[in-house]
């Protein structure tokens, strides 16, 4: 697959992933942890919002790969 053409897929990708992994961590969130604290909901949702980090890392990093 040319470089050009992975820089496409990546960058529907990471669109994708901007849209469904908040969307799957609400869900999570309203479903199993609506029992936390103020302090316990600001905790997760700090790990959470620094998580989507690895697999738009991948991405990334599998864009810019040269042909």
């Amino acid at each position: 697959m040319q470089q050009k053409t992975r820089k496409l897929w990546g960058t529907v990708a990471i669109i994708v992933l901007l849209i469904v992994y908040p969307l799957a961590i609400m869900q999570i969130y309203v479903t199993t942890m609506m029992d936390l604290p103020w302090w316990g909901a600001i905790l997760v949702l700090c790990i959470a919002g620094l998580l989507w980090f690895y697999p738009a890392s991948w991405v990334v990093r599998w864009m810019s790969k040269p042909d």
